[in-house]
């Protein structure tokens, strides 16, 4: 299905010329298989069996509902960051801004973050761009040796090749949401 282009764009807006210097599109373009989606889901079961803890602070299980269903959902995220003065976990949406989970938070309250032995209700927020490219360098500085298997991930995840670069940072960061969970009487 065909669809016109906006009041005053040019008609050749769609057509297939490459990329050029438009920005990348919205979401990502890879979801995992379902058995890539059995193994992220691991992490989980360590929860459920009260063993969280032995994942220490690398991974959080966020509780939330659904936006149309209403419906509760656990969602195993790994923890990209950290900021001890405002006891903020940090997270990226490796699905991008469609990822389920984070269309529900936007839409409900979050029900509950547990990290570790933690538990709290969280509000949430998304960090701008540059907190998140901050938290991302970071976060890869912190992981050198696996730094390569990152890149790779990020950039079957996004659809491009992602290198590590500044200007990789920033545009990773404007496809793939980064989010933060905080202790909701710290708020």
């Amino acid at each position: 299905m065909l669809q016109r282009p906006p009041d005053g764009a040019s008609k050749n807006a769609n057509c297939s010329q490459g990329r050029g210097d438009r920005s990348p599109p919205p979401t990502p373009r890879h979801v995992p298989g379902p058995l890539l989606r059995g193994l992220l889901r691991a992490p989980a079961r360590l929860y459920d069996w009260h063993l969280g803890w032995l994942l220490g602070n690398r991974f959080l299980r966020l509780t939330h509902l659904g936006r149309r269903s209403g419906r509760t959902y656990q969602t195993m995220l790994e923890v990209v960051g950290t900021c001890p003065g405002t006891d903020e976990v940090i997270v990226m949406a490796g699905l991008g801004s469609t990822a389920d989970w984070y269309r529900n938070v936007q839409a409900r309250p979050t029900l509950e973050v547990a990290i570790g032995r933690r538990r709290f209700p969280a509000t949430w927020r998304r960090l701008d761009e540059g907190e998140a490219v901050k938290v991302l360098a970071s976060y890869e500085g912190g992981h050198r040796l696996a730094a390569s298997v990152i890149r790779r991930v990020l950039s079957w995840l996004v659809g491009w090749q992602y290198d590590g670069s500044a200007a990789a940072r920033s545009r990773l960061v404007s496809q793939l949401p980064v989010v933060a969970f905080r202790p909701a009487d710290a708020a």
